[in-house]
């Protein structure tokens, strides 16, 4: 599948987005660190095996390798959708384990979880990526 001009804007927003996240978190102290780590165990509780530091670290390289994929445009867009979908997925399912995130539906956010909410636009795009179907006219 090749460039495709109606997939640059989720590709650009997305991946400047990402990216930015990962190059923000490149220096993080390790109190940071251990914070993100912490929300993080909600979802993922193995996650607990990992220094602080090294969660911050490989985080960010994450981060930066799934952005930099996004804003790459000869990578398959199904490629980087399903790196995007497994990301956003994984971001979601965090928001949904950690407490005070959501209203007594487990669903909709509270004020506090409207921050993180927000990662379901990414997994609509990692989505709309993964699931555009060859010569689509839609």
């Amino acid at each position: 599948m090749g460039f495709a001009l109606h997939r640059l804007p989720l590709r650009l927003t997305a991946g400047a987005f990402i990216l930015n996240s990962g190059l923000n978190k490149l220096n993080l102290d390790a109190e940071s660190a251990a914070g993100l780590q912490q929300m993080a165990l909600n979802a993922f509780p193995q996650l607990e095996q990992l220094s602080a530091e090294d969660f911050g670290t490989y985080l960010a390289a994450g981060e930066i390798a799934l952005g930099t994929s996004l804003l790459t445009p000869f990578l398959p867009s199904k490629l980087v959708g399903l790196g995007l979908t497994a990301f956003a997925g994984s971001l979601v399912w965090l928001y949904l384990r950690t407490p005070g995130m959501t209203e007594s539906d487990g669903i909709r956010p509270t004020p506090e979880g409207i921050g993180m909410a927000k990662d379901i636009f990414l997994l609509g795009i990692g989505l709309a990526l993964l699931l555009e179907r060859k010569g689509s006219k839609v």
